[in-house]
């Protein structure tokens, strides 16, 4: 084995043991693209799939979960939404099928469903935007963190990915620790890895996979954008917040400003209480994400992307995806030291 074979291995040895992997790298969790196929491939192809349960239900959760099953041997997990009104019942699905780990997303999970998700004999995996709330988290008895940067595609908070990593990485030593948000090549991996990273999580690259059920109109948009066309969702006024979502613009978030705008002055003329003008807002794109990624509707639907949107330049199996990165990485350690590449295919 060459240096920087020896380099890598060192580096996400940690990230590998925990996830039970070839690579140290999680597929994100993205809501009806990372279903059964890719997540399958994601793990076949030496990768971590990770599931989006999304807004199941137990019982559609319990189908996903056994065609995942049918589809790789494999380790994957599953991303569970904490706001869910059945978490109980989805965390228990994961435990009875055997799941190996339940990633917590989307708010701060309770103390009650990490235990609960630990009962069942899995690893949990949270987010944490801030170093109190991964210490916060560490309490609680989390087994690894996941941070994610602005750059990210979807949901997004205020702090790049480059800084979370500055402040987090140093601080919780604790715990694995994979970084996501931006990442598109093996380069930016490594210097993550380097930094303390126990690995990387990507989503916008997985897009445009040979196996990702996305439609080909979806895919093209990706394949046509470059990284600055990926920008967070425009709010119009502060007294009605709406929680910034990193997408490719169209139609439909041209027309977001508007209604904003028309629903404001309904509220303001004292049509609309301003609960409902809220909440009018808040499901303004409700159903749009599956309108772009299932149904091919690019103009009225949501186009999530993360910045490495411009690193998306074609199609490709996910294997493909997945030893690019590695090879990137390798290539990077291997012109340290001057000595000729073995590639991650070889």
């Amino acid at each position: 084995m060459d240096k920087a074979r020896q380099r890598l291995e060192l580096l996400w040895q940690r990230g590998r043991a925990f996830l039970g992997t070839e690579f140290a790298i999680m597929g994100g969790a993205m809501s009806w693209i990372s279903e059964r196929h890719l997540v399958a491939a994601i793990s076949n192809g030496g990768g971590f799939g990770v599931l989006a349960s999304g807004t199941m239900t137990p019982e559609r959760l319990e189908e996903e979960i056994k065609a995942t099953q049918a589809l790789t041997d494999r380790p994957f997990g599953v991303n569970l939404i904490t706001m869910h009104q059945q978490l109980d019942a989805l965390i228990d699905v994961c435990g009875a099928l055997g799941v190996g780990h339940v990633v917590l997303a989307g708010g701060l999970p309770t103390t009650a469903a990490i235990r609960r998700a630990k009962a069942h004999g899995g690893k949990v995996m949270c987010f944490a935007p801030t170093v109190p709330f991964a210490r916060k988290l560490v309490r609680t008895g989390i087994d690894a963190l996941v941070i994610e940067g602005t750059e990210a595609g979807g949901h997004i908070g205020p702090v790049s990915t480059s800084v979370l990593a500055q402040e987090i990485l140093p601080e919780v030593p604790e715990v694995p620790v994979f970084v996501a948000g931006g990442i598109g090549r093996g380069e930016a991996m490594l210097s993550y890895l380097e930094m303390g990273a126990a690995g990387c999580q990507l989503g916008t690259r997985f897009v445009c996979a040979t196996e990702c059920v996305a439609h080909p109109r979806f895919k093209q948009a990706f394949i046509k954008a470059a990284a600055r066309d990926a920008v967070p969702s425009t709010q119009v006024d502060p007294q009605f917040p709406v929680i910034p979502v990193r997408a490719l613009p169209n139609a439909a978030t041209r027309r977001f400003v508007e209604f904003q705008q028309e629903v404001i002055a309904r509220c303001r003329a004292g049509e609309l209480p301003a609960k409902e003008a809220q909440l009018q807002i808040e499901h303004y794109w409700a159903g749009a994400l599956r309108r772009a990624v299932i149904d091919g509707d690019v103009e009225n639907g949501s186009l999530m992307a993360g910045q490495s949107v411009g690193m998306v330049t074609r199609e490709q199996p996910t294997v493909e995806i997945l030893r690019e990165m590695v090879d990137q990485a390798l290539a990077a350690l291997a012109a340290r030291e001057g000595r000729p590449l073995a590639l991650a295919g070889q």
